[in-house]
């Protein structure tokens, strides 16, 4: 069963302390990912003169558009595994065709030489029997 784990993390220079069955280091990158998005919007101008609530929703609103454009390239992601499965699929199959034409070759081959051999022996018997008629 799994532990369930606490830390306490400095998001917005206040000291919260974070609860659940994460790695202590995993709320550490989280509240890392929080500041960063906290310092990019209080490089925008205006933003230091909203009101608290405001400011609360602007992180939302970019922590969300942030969430659903990783969403969005996982999906493209996933898509594009999903299609080179099919390409290896395809691949493998068509390797399987190659060797069994490969293999029926092989033994068209052994059968033609196989007729080959029989062929010269016959040759050989006729031109023993010209020869032994020419004489």
């Amino acid at each position: 069963m799994a532990v369930k784990n606490t830390a306490q993390v400095i998001i917005g220079g206040k000291i919260i302390t974070l609860g659940g069955y994460e790695s202590e280091e995993y709320f550490q990158q989280v509240a890392s990912y929080m500041n960063k998005k906290i310092s990019e919007l209080s490089g925008m101008p205006g933003y230091s003169r909203q009101p608290m609530e405001t400011k609360h929703t602007l992180l939302s609103l970019n922590i969300t558009d942030d969430y659903f454009k990783a969403r969005k390239q996982v999906e493209a992601y996933e898509q594009d595994l999903q299609q080179k499965d099919q390409e290896m699929y395809d691949l493998k199959h068509e390797l399987i065709s190659l060797r069994m034409q490969i293999e029926e070759a092989q033994k068209s081959e052994q059968a033609a030489l196989a007729q080959k051999s029989l062929l010269e022996g016959k040759v050989k018997e006729l031109e023993k029997e010209l020869d032994e008629m020419l004489k």
